[in-house]
């Protein structure tokens, strides 16, 4: 996929991450899969993308906002990979595509989220995995797109969405 975008009248670099491969979904023990905020559960057979890359980051990275409970029994399954421990929803945290968390660089570090005419600051504590999923380490949820910025219900209220319209909503974020 490559896409170009206008912001105030220069054209972002052209997304240039392919996918690296396909998993094989596997169908969920029962009551596995926590299905808060909207996740999905893996299909018995169907194909999922997986990347081990997200485009490339700028002043002005594109991606995909989406929401994840980073409590200890919320959807995001398992504690956080940057400290191994679990966060309030009240807390400002986000979870990057694969290839954004870089191999932990950017844990426990703080990038700025734009969108909804606002912005606020969060602090990366965790890797939404594009290379991996439908197993019990992923809460038997698919791979993430290699595109998503997975935040905390705190990101969307400091962005002033209304908690109905919660879900997915096209961001722009840059490093702090």
């Amino acid at each position: 996929m490559v896409e170009a975008c206008e912001s105030k009248g220069r054209k972002l670099q052209a997304d240039t991450c392919q996918p690296s491969g396909k998993l094989k979904g596997k169908k969920p023990p029962p009551g596995k899969c926590n299905t808060e905020n909207g996740s999905d559960c893996c299909e018995e057979g169907k194909l999922y993308t997986t990347y081990k890359c997200s485009p490339p980051v700028s002043s002005h990275t594109k991606a995909l906002l989406t929401i994840n409970s980073f409590e200890a029994g919320g959807d995001g399954g398992g504690p956080a990979e940057c400290d191994n421990k679990y966060h309030s929803d009240d807390d400002p945290v986000v979870a990057l595509s694969t290839g954004w968390f870089n191999n932990k660089k950017r844990c426990m570090k703080h990038i700025k989220i734009h969108g909804n005419g606002r912005s606020v600051r969060a602090k990366v504590v965790d890797e939404c995995d594009s290379t991996a999923g439908c197993d019990s380490d992923h809460d038997f949820q698919p791979p993430c797109p290699h595109n998503v910025v997975d935040a905390s219900k705190a990101v969307w209220k400091a962005l002033g969405v209304p908690e109905s319209d919660w879900g997915e909503m096209d961001v722009y974020w840059s490093d702090d």
